[in-house]
C-alpha cells in the first residue's frame, strides 16, 4: 500500500446524517479536528424524521444550529392523542416544562433541512474535512488504530472512528455485530400533502396520533405541509398500499375532499426495534441508528442519536486530551440503557397504544391520558419522559 493512498485523522466519522453532523460540530467546538465521510454527494432529501425535542434544541444551541432551525421550523406547544370519529382527545401542553427547559415545545423541522444546514456548517468549519461521495467498503483495527478502506482504493487511518452510518451500517456489518431485536409486521406509508386538515378536524394540534374505527394514522405538521402516516390493511402488500388510488382512498377516509388529494411525496418504511450489545467495539464507537433502531412513534430516534453524539464527543475530546480511554466505556453505560429502556421501550409502548383496536381499551386509555393531561404535576412527569428529559437526567447519574 503506497503512502499516496493513505491519509490519517484524529477522529473519523462515518456518516453525515444528523448524528454525524452533531458529533463533528461538537468535536470542532472542543477544538478536535475530524474527517467526516459520507457516500452521498449532497445532503439527502428523502422523507425521514421531523421532530426535535426540547433538550435536543438546547444541545444544538452552542453548535450554532438552533437559531436557524427556530427561524425556519414550526413550534408545536402541544400534541394530542384523539378519537377520529368523535374528535375526543387528550391534549398535552408542553408549557408545563417551562421550569425544565428553555424550549417548552417540539420543533417540527424536517431532517432534510437539518442535514442541509449541518452540511453547510461542516463545510465552513476549519476543523472539519467533509468527504462526500466516499463509500467505506471495509475495515480492520488493532490496538493503535482503525484503517478504513474506501471504494476508490483509499485508506483512512485513525485512532478513533465514530460509526454514524445509519440503520444499514457498513461498519456494523463489517464487524459482524449482532443487532438483536425485531422487525414489526406492519409497513408504514408516509405521504405529504398541503391539504388543510386543520380546517376540517376540530381542535387539531400540529402533532396528532389518531385512532379510527378500524386502525390508526398520524398527522404531523411541518412548516408548509402535513405528513400523514398510514398503515396498510391486513393482507395488503406494500405495492398495493403505495398505489396512488389506494393512498387517495385512505386520505379521503380521514377528510372527504371533493377534489383529489395532491400528494407531494410518498415513501414506505419498515419499523424495527434493535440495539447493539455494546456501543464500543475496540476503537470504533457506534451512535444513532447504527447503534439502535426504534419505532418512530413519539419522534425519538433521531433525537436519541444526537444525544449519543453529544455525549460521545465530550468524552472522546477528553480522551484525546489525555484521559483514559475507559471513559468511552462510560459512554456505553450512559447511553445504551437509556436507548433500551427509555427510547425503545417508550416508542414500543407508543406504537402498541395506537395499534390497539378494542373500543373498551381505547376508551379507558383515552380517559387515563385525559386525566394525566388535566393535572399539571402528572402532566409534567409524563412530558418529561416523552420529551426525553428524564432519560438524559438518568444517564447523567450513571458513572
Amino acid at each position: 500500500m503506497s503512502d499516496a493512498s493513505t491519509s490519517s485523522a484524529p477522529v473519523v466519522i462515518c456518516g453525515a446524517g444528523p448524528v454525524g453532523i452533531c458529533a463533528a460540530l461538537e468535536l470542532a467546538r472542543r477544538q478536535i479536528p475530524s474527517v467526516v465521510v459520507d457516500k452521498n454527494p449532497s445532503p439527502p432529501t428523502d422523507l425521514r424524521a421531523s421532530t426535535f425535542h426540547p433538550p435536543t434544541l438546547e444541545m444544538l444551541e452552542p453548535l450554532g444550529l438552533t437559531a436557524a432551525m427556530l427561524a425556519e421550523g414550526l413550534e408545536v406547544p402541544e400534541w394530542q392523542i384523539r378519537m377520529h370519529a368523535s374528535h375526543e382527545r387528550a391534549v398535552f401542553d408542553l408549557a408545563v416544562l417551562a421550569q425544565d427547559t428553555r424550549y417548552p415545545f417540539r420543533l417540527q423541522y424536517e431532517q432534510a433541512s437539518f442535514c442541509a444546514l449541518g452540511w453547510a456548517q461542516l463545510m465552513n468549519s476549519p476543523l472539519v474535512e467533509l468527504r462526500t461521495a466516499t463509500e467505506i467498503t471495509g475495515l480492520d483495527q488493532d490496538s493503535a488504530a482503525v484503517r478504513l478502506q474506501t471504494a476508490d482504493g483509499q485508506v483512512i487511518t485513525s485512532p478513533w472512528v465514530i460509526a454514524t452510518d445509519g440503520a444499514a451500517s457498513t461498519l456494523r456489518g463489517a464487524l459482524k455485530l449482532t443487532f438483536e431485536g425485531l422487525t414489526y409486521p406492519e409497513t408504514t406509508v408516509l405521504a405529504t400533502t398541503r391539504f388543510p386538515f386543520e380546517a376540517h378536524l376540530p381542535g387539531l394540534s400540529w402533532v396528532n396520533y389518531v385512532w379510527t374505527d378500524t386502525g390508526t394514522f398520524s398527522l404531523l405538521r411541518v412548516p408548509d405541509r402535513w405528513r400523514v402516516s398510514l398503515y396498510p390493511e391486513a393482507g395488503e402488500s406494500i405495492d398495493e398500499a403505495l398505489r396512488p388510488a389506494r393512498i387517495e382512498t385512505r386520505l379521503q377516509a380521514i377528510v372527504p375532499n371533493k377534489a383529489s388529494y395532491d400528494v407531494l411525496e410518498c415513501r414506505p418504511y419498515r419499523i424495527h426495534q434493535r440495539i447493539l450489545d455494546s456501543y464500543r467495539h475496540g476503537r470504533i464507537l457506534f451512535a444513532g441508528d447504527a447503534a439502535h433502531l426504534n419505532s418512530p412513534s413519539g419522534g425519538m430516534g433521531m433525537n436519541c442519536g444526537i444525544h449519543d453524539a453529544m455525549n460521545l464527543a465530550e468524552k472522546l475530546s477528553r480522551v484525546l486530551a489525555g484521559a483514559p480511554d475507559s471513559l468511552l466505556d462510560q459512554y456505553d453505560r450512559q447511553r445504551r440503557p437509556i436507548a433500551r429502556d427509555e427510547i425503545l421501550g417508550q416508542a414500543d409502548a407508543n406504537r402498541r397504544r395506537m395499534q390497539q383496536k378494542d373500543p373498551a381499551w381505547r376508551r379507558a386509555e383515552l380517559e387515563r391520558l385525559q386525566a394525566i393531561s388535566s393535572q399539571p404535576a402528572e402532566s409534567r412527569e409524563f412530558l418529561l419522559r416523552s420529551a426525553m428529559i428524564t432519560g438524559l437526567r438518568r444517564a447523567a447519574e450513571i458513572q
